[in-house]
């Protein structure tokens, strides 16, 4: 596990509430924090806990996972998915629904480029002498 990026965090926290238009208090309200302590996350003299993280996810309509990767906490798997789930939720011009579409259609584009790229890998049975995938026995 990597050590808390604190600093950062708080930069990147501060800058998704004011994307999402939110002050200080409202984004603490909305997360179930207090001001004060938000503050201090924002700031960087705090080490918010996964559980505060996930709150503040939640307030921000971000993914917890985006803020765990910018704590820290979790290694970046899909470093321009990630930025990009979160622009799409913090993005004040589109609705709720469809935010939602698009990260469905997002979802659906990575399924189906994983599932082609394992079928691609998958060993061809036949090519080693092994059954081959025809019809049912006769």
């Amino acid at each position: 596990m990597a050590s808390l990026n604190v600093g950062s965090l708080g930069e990147y926290i501060r800058e998704q509430r004011r994307n999402a238009q939110y002050s200080l208090r409202q984004l603490a309200e909305a997360a179930g924090v207090s001001n004060p302590y938000l503050s201090q996350i924002e700031r960087g003299l705090r080490k918010p806990s996964a559980e505060i993280l996930q709150q503040i996810a939640k307030a921000l309509r971000i993914s917890a996972e985006t803020l765990y990767v910018q704590a820290g906490i979790l290694e970046e798997r899909r470093g321009e998915g990630l930025e990009l789930r979160a622009s799409i939720l913090a993005d004040p011009l589109i609705n709720e629904q469809q935010k939602q579409a698009l990260l469905a259609v997002y979802d659906a584009f990575l399924k189906e480029n994983a599932a082609r790229k394992d079928s691609d890998a998958a060993p061809d049975d036949h090519a080693d002498g092994g059954p081959a995938a025809a019809g049912p026995a006769t």
